[in-house]
């Protein structure tokens, strides 16, 4: 995750509270996605952010994960053709762990 969106989770979680902000992630693999998750709820593991050494302790979901959730032109439209060509379990199994 980079560091200007680091930063701006970050805000958010200061001016709206941690309980009922999450984080949708859409990344493409699931190491990367881990990472994400990983840095807005334990802090970023590489340290080299604003999110080094601060634990959010957000809930991070994939966005394949929020499905039931988009309406289903837009998720057919602008996702669906990523469900079919990436590893849409490893991602999301990836992501659960940071959640437990």
């Amino acid at each position: 995750m980079d560091l200007e969106n680091q930063k701006r989770i970050m805000e958010f979680a200061e001016k709206y509270g941690n309980d009922d902000l999450i984080v949708v992630l859409g990344g493409g693999e699931a190491e990367a996605s881990g990472l994400a998750a990983e840095t807005v709820s334990t802090g970023d593991p590489t340290f080299a952010g604003p999110l080094a050494g601060v634990s959010l302790g957000l809930k991070a979901y994939h966005i394949f994960e929020l499905k039931d959730m988009v309406d289903a032109s837009v998720y057919d439209e602008q996702i669906s053709m990523m469900e079919m060509v990436l590893e849409v379990d490893e991602i999301v199994e990836e992501i659960k762990t940071y959640r437990k």
